[in-house]
Parts: C-alpha cells; structure tokens; sequence
C-alpha cells in the first residue's frame, strides 16, 4: 500500500490542523541490561527454562504498519496504527 509523504491532521501541541510528515515507525535497539531483560534472563536460568509457553505457530501472517507522523512546524511526534500490510510505501 501506498501512504503519502505528508498527511494533515490534529497537533495538539499547536492546537490546529497541521502538515505532518510521515514515515514507517521502526522499533529501536533492545538493550540487555534492562530490568525487564534481566528478570527474564533470571527466570530462565538453571534448570526448568521458560516460565511461559512459547507461541510456536504463529497465526497472524503480517504485522500491523504504524506511521510515524512529526508536525512540519513545531515537530512534534505521534503514532498512528495502521492496518495489516505485507509492504508499505511511502511516496
């Protein structure tokens, strides 16, 4: 699907309509020594492995795009959810 390169919509920062730019959100870096990491590192260690189930048949074919809008303006950022899409393009 194809998303155009600026859409207008809602700023709550400017409290107007403004341009946003738009991109594909990437999720960033994980970092091992976060506590979350840590207490999962914690819970598998030694004997008995994974406190959970592991999902091994996914049933969902593509994932959910979010669009990354930022205000031309006063750059602010927001999120927007998109619907499940093998490819997503901006132009």
């Amino acid at each position: 699907m194809k998303v155009p390169k600026s859409i207008t919509t809602y700023c709550p920062r400017c409290k107007t309509h403004m341009e946003f730019s738009v991109s594909i959100y990437k999720a960033g870096k994980r970092r091992g020594a976060r506590w979350g990491e840590r207490r999962q590192a914690e819970r598998k260690k030694g004997y008995g492995g994974q406190k959970y189930p592991i999902q091994h048949n996914q049933a969902k074919v593509t994932k959910k795009q979010t669009l990354k809008l930022e205000c031309r303006k006063c750059g602010y950022t927001t999120h927007r959810e998109g619907v499940r899409l093998k490819k997503v393009e901006v132009e």
